[in-house]
């Protein structure tokens, strides 16, 4: 059936006259009469605005079929936005922006193709805009150096941190610690992850937990509370209504970290961890960047592709997240928690997404050895590039706190320079790197302030409050976790990953120091 015959079976089929149809479409009866009648052909843009009017293809409506052809398509409104990379441009063209390539000439198509309804020609032109991403040359004058290899990475590395050895006789206190100042952490933050300072720290205040220096529990609330902020608090988790720490994804990644150690082994590989992504959780486990990369394994892409392939949150916080258990089984090395980080980041993430799980386990390889909080972000620095944005980041929080800039003037300016309020601000790996940081040097070693800090600085509260606890609670110990911390966890893990289900953290501990070598 030619583009004409279709266009008029289509026009009587909904019983509407061609001069109806010139109406809607915006040019003359002539017009249609020569796309009817087969002299004209329309305008791609004409032809466009037809397939949607009739809601049929654009490839139903240009190619020759038989009226015996049949096409399945899916329901694109039950397409998860995280799995439909046309619904997320506008973070795409920021993210290809700020790690340098030149798509300025595409700005307004990646602005206009986002307002576009969910639906096959949005998928398809999103298609072309993601060619254009990956063929886009390099910004003229853009001074990071960036790479995803780990030798390359290596290349770039500078200021190695001298580091004192291992008490093996604390040890075990130290892993101990690690794993329950993270899961503690967590839990401070999951109570209000997803909200933002405007409604964050007028709540803190009304709930007399301002500055932030305990667990936010659900006798905190009342009827007037919860009808008073958007945020949806009548449906958190609280540490006083918990049988043990609830299922969230940052203690999942550390528990399923373990789990590819003791199934691979330390020489694990980035395709190991694809496999073990697939076999022990669940698509819906998985957010963001993670999630992209599920669906990208199950459609045959492996790693480094997997990464690369339709992922606008390639440096998000998602690796950052992942990289504790490196630490734990590496102490006193942070090189070795570096490429064992890089191996598990590179499945999803590129550039800084990769460096945040890096910086993460090198810090928590280093806290074993020392106490020393600016060592120890000082030894995550040594493992990521020096010509990177999260060096460049950190680094100046280092400087900052160093000449006396004040705790609060430190997260007024990480504010200024990522917006919470956006979710590529909220969610970036450098925003909260930043935070993570400078929790740990402002809070000068004391785990609750210190944690409460990273929490009530909004951003992703429960991923910056874990891994604050995780880093202290190597360098200190577990005795120096206050038991009102402690008690609500309970010894217990729950978790979303086949065969594991709930765990006790103890045991977790124990396994753990089997990993070291």
């Amino acid at each position: 059936m030619t583009v004409s015959n279709m266009i008029s079976k289509l026009r009587m089929s909904s019983n509407i006259s061609q001069e109806q149809l010139a109406e809607l479409l915006a040019v003359s009866v002539q017009s249609v009469q020569g796309w009817e009648n087969g002299t004209v052909t329309p305008e791609l843009e004409k032809l466009i605005k037809i397939s949607e009017y009739f809601n049929i293809s654009l490839d139903s409506l240009i190619l020759d079929s038989n009226n015996t052809t049949k096409a399945l398509k899916p329901k694109y409104e039950n397409i998860h936005e995280w799995e439909f990379y046309a619904s997320n441009l506008a973070t795409e063209y920021q993210q290809a922006v700020e790690e340098g390539l030149d798509l300025s000439e595409y700005e307004a198509v990646f602005a206009a193709v986002s307002q576009l309804p969910k639906n096959e020609i949005k998928e398809k032109l999103g298609d072309v805009l993601f060619d254009a991403v990956l063929n886009a040359e390099r910004a003229k004058g853009y001074k990071y150096i960036e790479p995803s290899e780990l030798e390359e990475i290596r290349s770039l590395r500078k200021g190695f941190q001298p580091l004192p050895p291992v008490d093996s006789n604390s040890l075990e206190s130290k892993i101990y610690g690690a794993w329950m100042g993270r899961i503690c952490g967590c839990l401070l933050g999951k109570t209000v992850e997803g909200i933002r300072t405007d409604e964050l720290i007028p709540f803190l205040k009304e709930t007399g937990n301002y500055p932030m220096h305990r667990y936010i529990l659900r006798s905190d609330l009342s009827k007037d509370i919860i009808n008073k902020y958007k945020f949806p608090f009548e449906n958190s988790c609280y540490a006083d209504n918990v049988d043990g720490m609830p299922v969230d994804d940052d203690t999942n990644y550390t528990v399923l970290a373990q789990e590819i150690i003791e199934k691979y082994g330390r020489s694990f590989t980035p395709y190991d961890v694809s496999r073990a992504w697939l076999a022990l959780q669940s698509k819906d486990a998985y957010c963001t960047a993670e999630r992209v990369a599920f669906c990208n394994f199950v459609k045959g892409y492996a790693p480094p592709e997997s990464a690369a392939y339709k992922n606008p949150y390639r440096e998000w916080i998602g690796a950052q997240i992942r990289g504790d258990y490196f630490g734990y089984i590496n102490p006193g090395n942070p090189e070795m928690a570096a490429e064992m980080a890089f191996r598990d980041a590179s499945i999803s993430h590129v550039k800084n997404g990769i460096y945040g799980e890096m910086f993460v386990a090198s810090m928590l390889a280093a806290a074993a050895c020392t106490d020393n909080i600016r060592d120890i972000i000082l030894s995550g620095l040594s493992q990521i590039p020096y010509t990177s944005r999260l060096y460049e980041a950190i680094t100046d929080i280092l400087i900052g706190a160093e000449q006396g800039v004040s705790q609060s003037d430190c997260f007024a300016d990480i504010h200024r320079r990522y917006n919470e309020y956006t979710t590529h601000g909220w969610c970036h790996t450098i925003s909260n790197a930043m935070i993570v940081s400078a929790s740990l040097l402002y809070g000068n070693g004391d785990f609750g302030k210190s944690i409460c800090m990273a929490v009530e600085t909004g951003f992703d509260t429960d991923c910056n409050g874990a891994t604050v606890g995780s880093v202290l609670g190597m360098a200190n110990g577990i005795d120096s976790i206050d038991e009102v911390w402690k008690k609500p966890i309970n010894d217990t893990l729950h978790t979303s990953i086949f065969g594991v289900a709930t765990t006790k953290i103890s045991e977790r501990v124990k396994q753990t120091l089997r990993h070291i070598l």
